[in-house]
């Protein structure tokens, strides 16, 4: 398992710092775990299946079918 810094989780998703909080206050993205004081970071897995799951909904919206699911069900 692999954690990620809050830089390498907004380059993963072209997301903004404070929006990435909003979507975990409201569930809608994986919740960071805490290092220490002032320090946290988020299991790099769990934001790529996030990341994956916004491509498979846009997909399956403009019925697609979508070779990144493919790829995950091969592994």
């Amino acid at each position: 398992m692999r954690l990620i810094r809050l830089k390498e989780v907004i380059e993963m998703t072209g997301l903004s710092r404070s929006y990435v909080y909003k979507l975990m206050d409201a569930d809608q993205f994986p919740k960071s775990v805490s290092l220490g004081y002032r320090c946290v970071a988020w299991v790099e897995s769990e934001v790529q299946d996030w990341v994956i799951e916004r491509v498979a909904d846009r997909d399956e919206r403009l019925g697609v079918r979508s070779p990144i699911l493919d790829q995950e069900r091969i592994a």
